[in-house]
């Protein structure tokens, strides 16, 4: 049952020191957001003294600073292992003073050392050119979560605990960011936590009333119907509220001491007498003023406990009515009984921290590549589709893919170390052979007639890709390994979340102390030239666009052709580190080109002749068509075929690109051809017709420097959709082999004569196409049935 936490259980000599920790993390908050220079105020505050630009926020951070000590008094006296996730990223002025005030953040930076000198690089540094951004970062010790960007903190704080048994990840979440759509569905992921092999999740929403400018909701809602929403959610919640600090300390060490004892109650239950039915977990709901401790008002407007104490609570330090009042209210917090002559924290306060990697801020789970064990991935050989002739024998290739990832995940169940998650979409993209091994994560009711359900799966599904996304970002993090599928249409609901997570790659690469972690690595299936019931809103292949935006050593791009190379692609995913793999397949029957060992040479170069294609050996090809992705590969041997069959002399050479990065330079990409290499391939003078997956300005975006970048004319998806048959997608984005034929002939100089009949063949193909779709419904036999020959 809810209640509200009011006993006290500090003593006074423990609350004294409680509240003089929490002053000195306002203290050096505050000192980072304002001040240049002086940061003990041992001289007379001066202008000089101040940034010329005040940056950063502190209306979340007392709450932050608030929470951080509470959290330490109970590692301390129980001995937890407890990550802290900040939801309010933009409350870094706090997390980072607490990081500093417990040691870690002088360990990582020595420069930034526990004395005056240290103290003064510290503050100058924040939000300050060269310095440290004004939210939570890699650069921040004990932080998984990119503060740039409200929505993600639950999602990656259940993500860090599941096959986490010892780990609880105390989550504080902004009222602002509560109203976020990835926030608000990821508190159901209580459903999905299993309390015998996960960890726990302590949720503590902090509502302070406001936003940047406006109220929040949750803290305009009356008290009794927050408290049924989360009581609705399943979980039990314990209100803390007040505004005068010493009431509040006792309420909030009455709260956490009940909370991490129900905890350990649920977890005993779990572990010693098998109740694994889901419990109602404890969260904390704390109400305290935006802004705590800051002056109550500035120029005769409301400050403290409003939204003007949201960023940088009074400016214009020009004024010596502000500089006064900013000197005021940095000596409120009484520095000078907090720091020694020498500026460090007195001895009686930094013993309030917990010891080694028990700080929040040296938990080794907040640097997950130090605890990262290497999956155990089964050689992709024995699941290889037999191919005896080029494009004869189908296949469904996530199907195939489906079978080794049952094995991946029955070689590390044991490590419980790999996850797989979907939108709710892991059969309907044919990887339902996992299924075998396990099931899919559920806590929830369950119906005897349901299916492949129960609390310890290792298949995670909920129909929320911002949900699956975060939990995958917050396993990943803390050490483990994952590979997620979605509809291709559909992942770009995570657009914002992955840049962030490439953007935290991209960071903690430079970062010397944080190590390496398993790569984000997508399949994108379901994709947009298959979409022959669900139509035009399901059709858009731009993720890659998106992604390939990104800092070039972080992501990839991989479109297999066939089920074998497939499996190559995804095992090289499996194997990388601090990256964004993503690969586009398809999951419908389709013609397979390589065998395994063709599949496997092809993939280590990600670009290559398809000589059995190709009739150019020994000479200079006439036209280049090159491919990228299963089904224009499809349509580029088919148009091929055709103009072997119809124009004999021509002399043509089929290019697959497996690995999208190819195209790009080595100054552009590692994975880049020299120009030597690409010249060599593409040739530097003759045609290049390019059927690609995607949108057809992205080639072009990869190849612009390249010698024949002028000759390639590049055949993609041009926004033009329906619920048609799979040819028809093509034939109205000009993807398909009729197109594919008529660019080769117009492209060739040499064919304008002699191609005269081709050319009437093609229209006229391209009429009873269209005759045929509209009569019966399907494409035409010779399409549906065609085979390379």
């Amino acid at each position: 049952m809810s209640e509200t936490a009011s006993a006290t259980p500090l003593s006074a000599q423990e609350l004294a020191l409680m509240n003089k920790w929490w002053h000195a993390a306002n203290y050096l908050s505050i000192a980072q957001i304002y001040l240049l220079a002086n940061p003990l105020l041992r001289e007379p505050l001066k202008l000089e003294d101040t940034k010329p630009r005040l940056l950063g926020h502190w209306g979340t951070t007392p709450g932050l600073n608030f929470l951080y000590v509470h959290l330490n008094r109970i590692i301390r006296e129980q001995d937890r292992s407890i990550l802290f996730v900040a939801g309010p990223g933009h409350g870094a002025p706090g997390v980072i003073a607490n990081t500093y005030l417990e040691g870690t953040y002088s360990e990582y930076f020595p420069e930034v050392s526990q004395d005056a000198d240290g103290l003064a690089r510290l503050v100058k540094q924040f939000s300050f050119p060269g310095g440290i951004p004004s939210h939570a970062a890699p650069t921040t010790p004990g932080s998984i979560n990119e503060g740039g960007e409200l929505g993600y903190s639950l999602s990656h704080a259940y993500g860090a605990v599941f096959d986490n048994p010892d780990l609880i990840a105390a989550c504080v979440v902004g009222d602002g960011e509560a109203e976020t759509g990835p926030l608000a569905t990821s508190w159901h992921s209580n459903k999905f936590l299993d309390p015998k092999t996960d960890g726990a999740v302590l949720p503590i929403l902090h509502l302070n009333g406001y936003k940047i400018a406006n109220p929040t909701v949750l803290a305009r809602i009356s008290p009794e119907e927050l408290v049924s929403l989360f009581k609705g959610y399943g979980y039990d919640p314990i209100v803390v509220e007040g505004d005068v600090p010493d009431v509040v300390h006792q309420a909030m060490a009455s709260a956490m001491n009940t909370a991490f004892a129900r905890i350990d109650a649920i977890q005993k239950a779990a572990r010693t007498e098998g109740k694994t039915e889901r419990p109602a977990w404890p969260m904390i709901i704390m109400r305290t003023p935006k802004g705590w401790t800051c002056p109550k008002t500035v120029d005769g407007l409301r400050v403290e406990g409003y939204w003007r104490a949201h960023q940088v609570p009074f400016t214009d330090m020009g004024n010596p009515a502000h500089l006064k009042l900013l000197d005021e209210w940095l000596h409120s917090y009484k520095p000078e009984e907090l720091f020694d002559e020498n500026g460090t924290l007195v001895p009686e306060v930094a013993a309030l921290a917990p010891k080694g990697n028990r700080r929040m801020s040296a938990n080794p789970h907040a640097n997950g590549g130090l605890l990262r064990r290497d999956l155990r991935l089964p050689d992709v050989e024995p699941y290889a589709v037999t191919v005896e002739s080029p494009g004869h024998a189908l296949g469904e290739g996530t199907r195939v893919l489906g079978t080794w990832l049952r094995d991946v995940m029955k070689e590390n169940l044991s490590s419980r170390n790999f996850r797989v998650l979907a939108p709710d979409e892991n059969n309907s993209n044919r990887l339902n052979a996992v299924l075998d091994v396990t099931n899919r994560a559920w806590n929830a009711e369950t119906f005897d007639y349901d299916d492949h359900l129960s609390v310890d799966g290792h298949v995670m599904e909920i129909l929320s890709e911002h949900t699956c996304q975060g939990w995958l970002e917050g396993y990943l993090l803390t050490g483990r390994h994952g590979f997620m599928s979605c509809y291709e249409a559909f992942i770009h609901i995570v657009d914002s979340m992955v840049n962030q997570h490439a953007k935290w790659i991209k960071q903690a690469d430079e970062v010397p102390w944080r190590a390496p972690i398993a790569s984000l690595n997508y399949l994108l299936t379901s994709h947009v030239w298959r979409q022959d019931h669900n139509g035009f809103s399901h059709q858009d292949p731009g993720f890659i666009d998106h992604v390939l935006n990104k800092k070039a050593k972080t992501v990839r791009v991989y479109l297999p052709p066939d089920a074998n190379t497939l499996l190559c692609t995804a095992k090289t995913c499996l194997e990388s580190r601090d990256r964004v793999n993503v690969i586009v397949a398809g999951k419908q029957p389709e013609p397979q080109w390589l065998d395994m060992n063709s599949a496997i040479e092809h993939c280590a170069q990600g670009i290559g002749i398809w000589e059995w294609a190709s009739n150019d050996k020994g000479g200079e090809p006439d036209v280049v068509i090159a491919c990228a992705g299963d089904v224009p590969t499809i349509e580029a041997l088919a148009a091929t075929q055709i103009l072997n069959e119809h124009l004999p002399d021509l002399k043509v050479r089929v290019i697959n690109v497996v690995n999208l990065l190819t195209l790009q330079t080595p100054q552009e990409h590692p994975d880049g051809l020299d120009d030597a290499s690409f010249d060599s391939l593409f040739t530097v003078d003759k045609p290049v017709i390019f059927a690609f997956h995607g949108y057809p300005a992205l080639i072009h975006k990869l190849i612009y420097k390249r010698t024949n970048c002028r000759n390639f004319h590049v055949h993609g998806y041009r926004e033009e959709g329906s619920t048609t048959t799979p040819f028809d997608m093509t034939v109205r984005n000009n993807l398909d082999r009729f197109h594919l034929v008529q660019n080769v002939i117009r492209r060739v100089p040499a064919l304008a004569v002699k191609a005269a009949y081709a050319n009437q063949l093609i229209n006229d193909k391209l009429n009873e196409h269209k005759r045929y779709v509209a009569q019966y419904g399907q494409d035409l036999p010779e399409v549906r049935n065609w085979r390379w020959s």
